[in-house]
């Protein structure tokens, strides 16, 4: 049995071709079931997010396995073959095993070391688990899988570093002040970006969030997804001494906080150190702030430069990332490979123990043997099967790791009529 993989994903595909694609969590098994119910494929799993669609599937034979997911990936989405033909990879026994370690342990994505992939990853297995679209085979990849990313996380630091412009922001300010507990924050603006950086200011414990916004519904509306408080955006320096964090993104064509406000806000906070944010383009803040002791303004450049650097060391741990991969196939690809050779061990010594039990039944018949001379003679007998099959079964093992291991398999199950 054979390992494939059939997909595309943002490296081979622009997303007026990915939107074509897609399996929702209520067509998944439906899906799964037409794959599975194809001749000659024994299990399968979808992994289908915005940035990837893959079909994994177990086939006996490979080139028609491969040929009849690229089929159905159109069919079921009713769209043409021909559209998507040139956008589609496909993979096959060790380079699936690699390329399925390497999704999940998210060296393939769009951005390296993001954590959703894996999360997306084992809710397509347990979709398919559930459903019994999965054997033996994808069962034990998965688990493999899902063990090497762990290992990947926690033997390199390929997530540790902040790859979105509004990660960043809120890590620069826990350097800044250590921990953001006791820290509140004011977001000048309503936008993806604000949003987005409100969201990591929670996860990492914000005390409180204060959001303005030109369109003050705006504002409201995300204080009230966010359980923060909205202020109104002509007012927002009078509670700027209220807040140790502000970031702004606004399109505004003028400074909305200039040097003297943060002069006076600092006054009243007896200088307590003021982080400021500026991720706006034209610039939402007086560069002059940054002249001012204990303020400390990042304009866009800034942080798309601490993102960059963070990119560079996230290649440089996917380095490491990837020699424990190539050590995870080995080992899972030796394990495979024990599929096909046991099995025929199994069913050789099945073959010569029957033409064993048969001769011994017609020594027994035309013999006037004792129970004694016929134990000797099982036991003699026995011993003659075992020494007779030990090289061989020793030989396969030892092969079934290599190239030509398919090929010696091939040969005894052929040589000894073993089906």
């Amino acid at each position: 049995m054979n390992i494939v993989v059939v997909g595309l994903s943002h490296k081979t595909a622009p997303v007026e071709v990915r939107e074509k694609i897609s399996f929702s969590s209520d067509k998944l098994p439906e899906a799964l079931k037409t794959i599975t119910s194809t001749s000659g494929i024994s299990e399968g799993v979808i992994l289908s997010t915005c940035n990837r669609v893959e079909v994994i599937a177990i086939t006996s034979h490979i080139h028609e396995g491969i040929e009849n997911l690229k089929k159905f990936m159109a069919d079921f989405n009713n769209i043409p073959p021909k559209s998507i033909e040139n956008h589609l990879y496909s993979h096959t026994s060790e380079e699936a095993i690699r390329h399925i370690f390497r999704v999940g342990s998210s060296l393939d994505s769009m951005v390296v070391g993001e954590p959703q992939i894996l999360g997306q990853m084992k809710e397509a297995y347990q979709q398919a688990l559930d459903h019994d679209f999965t054997g033996i085979i994808l069962n034990k990849l998965y688990r493999k899988a899902f063990s090497v990313a762990k290992r990947v996380r926690t033997e390199t630091n390929i997530a540790s570093s902040a790859v979105s412009i509004s990660y960043a922001a809120v890590e620069l300010a826990k350097k800044i002040f250590g921990h953001l507990n006791d820290k509140r924050v004011m977001l000048i603006g309503a936008g993806e970006m604000c949003e987005l950086a409100a969201r990591h200011f929670i996860n990492n414990g914000i005390k409180e969030i204060l959001v303005a916004n030109r369109t003050h519904e705006r504002a409201v509306n995300l204080a009230a997804e966010i359980n923060g408080r909205s202020v109104l955006f002509e007012n927002i320096y009078l509670d700027l001494d209220e807040v140790d964090i502000i970031l702004s993104s606004t399109g505004s064509p003028n400074y909305i906080i200039n040097a003297e406000q943060v002069k006076e806000a600092l006054t009243k906070r007896r200088n307590k150190p003021m982080f400021f944010i500026d991720i706006a383009v034209p610039r939402d803040m007086d560069p002059r702030i940054n002249d001012i002791d204990n303020a400390y303004l990042y304009d866009i450049d800034d942080i798309q430069g601490v993102v960059d650097a963070n990119k560079k060391e996230r290649e440089k741990e996917a380095a490491a990332a990837s020699l424990i991969i190539e050590s995870e196939i080995t080992q899972f690809h030796k394990w495979l490979k024990t599929l096909d050779v046991t099995p025929t061990i199994v069913s050789l010594r099945e073959k010569l123990e029957q033409i064993r039990f048969c001769e011994l039944e017609k020594l027994s018949a035309i013999n006037n043997l004792s129970s004694v001379q016929m134990s000797a003679i099982e036991k003699a007998t026995a011993s003659m099967i075992n020494k007779i099959l030990h090289i061989p079964i020793s030989n396969l093992k030892k092969m079934a790791d290599t190239a030509e291991g398919d090929l010696y398999v091939d040969a005894v199950r052929k040589l000894y009529d073993i089906d």
